[in-house]
Formats: structure tokens, sequence, C-alpha cells
């Protein structure tokens, strides 16, 4: 059994994704970032970081329970479990663990800031915004470039990279603004949408996890001293 620590942000989903693609059972709980169930002291004991998402193998290696924090290496980690969406020829491995990286180290961080400066700022900084978005457009000009040459991130196939990526990109504001500027992304996109895990994925969050919309004081959690501090605010936070 693999229990499940999240939210319905675009590293949340990710792994809800994974656990559908692969049909391993999984018992799913929310952690609500916005109220700084983050910080309590069961969840931090699973992620010194104190971010989601975070799973835990019940059968992890040797048959005790396992736990892995970071979206990226909890794929990967679920990817050898089973022995899916990682291929095992050396060359296809390292081509989808180099366009998972770029997720990691690119889509994510970017596209995210993109999304803070466009909706959560107090204050509109004009800067940031034009700073991130270009950056969002740069990174889908090379997602477009690589899937007019390829229908997947790995010429694999539909990989531990594509569901990595897949929930930073359907969404995105700087995206569906001017869809038709990255086809190849579009196509790509609605390729994994009708994928069945897709589907069964989205479906549940939609039924009992509703997305992420942070009030004020959950700004000041997130984005405050409450993340220096990591300490619950008062009222808000519960177990994980």
């Amino acid at each position: 059994m693999i229990e499940l620590y999240s939210l319905p942000t675009p590293n949340g989903r990710k792994v809800h994704l994974m656990l559908e693609e692969c049909g391993l059972p999984y018992q799913a709980h929310r952690i609500d970032i916005g109220r700084g169930d983050q910080f309590q002291p069961a969840f931090l004991a699973l992620n010194p970081n104190g971010r989601i998402p975070v799973i835990v193998d019940t059968d992890g290696p040797g048959g005790t329970p396992f736990t892995v924090f970071e979206s990226g290496a909890i794929l990967w980690y679920l990817a050898e479990k089973t022995g899916r969406f990682l291929p095992a020829d050396a060359r296809a491995c390292s081509e989808t663990l180099q366009w998972l990286m770029f997720q990691m180290a690119g889509v994510g961080p970017m596209f995210g800031q993109a999304n803070h400066f466009r909706r959560y700022a107090p204050e509109r900084v004009p800067y940031g915004i034009t700073r991130y978005t270009n950056e969002v457009r740069r990174l889908l000009k090379v997602l477009d470039g690589r899937l007019a040459a390829t229908p997947w991130l790995a010429a694999g196939g539909y990989t531990i990279a594509d569901i990595a990526t897949y929930p930073w990109v359907v969404d995105s504001d700087v995206r569906l603004e001017t869809p038709a500027a990255w086809p190849a992304v579009a196509d790509w996109v609605a390729r994994i949408a009708a994928r069945p895990a897709v589907a069964r994925a989205w479906a549940l969050l939609a039924e009992g996890w509703p997305d992420f919309q942070p009030d004020e004081r959950a700004r000041a959690i997130l984005f405050g001293a409450s993340q220096l501090d990591r300490v619950p605010p008062e009222g808000g936070g519960s177990a994980a």
C-alpha cells in the first residue's frame, strides 16, 4: 500500500497520475498547506523540507516501510518498483531522466514563479510578470520543438518525464492564452488527457480534493514568516 500525502498542486497531481497509471493501491491524505499542515511534526518527520507530495510505501525495500519525498524522486521510485514508465535500455533511461530533470529544474520552478507573480503576489510586479512569463514561453518552445520531433519527451515512449511535465503544462495560463503557438505541445496534452489513468486521477481529485485557492491567511502561511519558523499557525494544521 502507498500512503500519499498531497494536495492538487501540479507536483501533487503528478503523483496521483503515476499511481493511477501503475495501478498501485494507495490511500491519499490531504495536506492543507494553506492551513499549515506541512508544519506539523508528524509531516516534518516524513519530509523535513515541509513540502508536498510525500509517499510512504508500506511494502518498501526489504519489505519494510519506506518514505520518499520530492515529486521527481517519487516518480522514479514508483517506476523502478513497478518496472513501468522508465525504460530499461540505458540510452532511453538516461533520455527519460534528462527530461525529468528538465521538468524539475526548469518547468516546475519557472512555471511556478510565473503563476506566483501573475496570480498570488500581493502587488503587481511588472518585471516579475514579464521575466517569468517569457521564461515559460521559452520552455514551451523547447517542449514544442522536442514534441514536434518525437511523440513523447523520451524516445522510448510515454514515461515518467511526460507524467511529471503534463500537470504543469495542461492548465498553464501562459499556454492557454495562445495555445496555437505550440501545436506539438497541444497535441501532446490532448493525447495524455485521453489516457484512462488521467481521467481517473482528475476525477478522483475533483470529487474530494478541490483545487487549492489560497486566501489572505494562506498567503501569509505560504509566503510569510510562518514558512521560515515552520510553526503551525494558531488554530491551523492537522497531523499527517
